[in-house]
């Protein structure tokens, strides 16, 4: 499983790293976490651009506030252009207690291995 990182969450998704390796993840599936400059992905990129680029690469997107407004928010653009064969995005819910509470982060990976295994899709 490869994730593409939003470029503001990259401290979240250390941390996130971190539980994930800690709560056995590495056990049955490889996680792979991949920033936006380890893509050479221009962070100003809008929501259509990062979308395209994650499933172009197979890339499962995590990402914590992309917006839900205009024609290239990330909000219009799985509704146009989203399949049964697309690559879910991954919302964080609170960015700042990913980086403060230990539990939140543990069910945020629980809820996470649900949805891999039963194709739920926030978090």
């Amino acid at each position: 499983m490869i994730f593409l990182i939003d470029h503001n969450i990259d401290g979240q998704a250390f941390m996130l790293s971190q539980t994930i390796a800690n709560e056995g993840w590495l056990d049955w599936a490889p996680v792979i976490f991949i920033t936006f400059a380890e893509m050479k992905l221009p962070i100003e990129s809008n929501e259509r651009v990062v979308w395209r680029f994650a499933q172009s690469n197979q890339m499962i997107l995590l990402t914590a506030n992309r917006s839900m407004e205009g024609e290239d928010s990330l909000e219009q653009v799985l509704h146009e252009e989203n399949t049964p064969t697309s690559l879910p995005v991954v919302t964080i819910g609170n960015a700042d207690r990913i980086m403060k509470e230990s539990n939140y982060r543990k069910r945020c990976v629980e809820r996470w291995r649900s949805f891999f295994t039963s194709k739920t899709t926030r978090v």
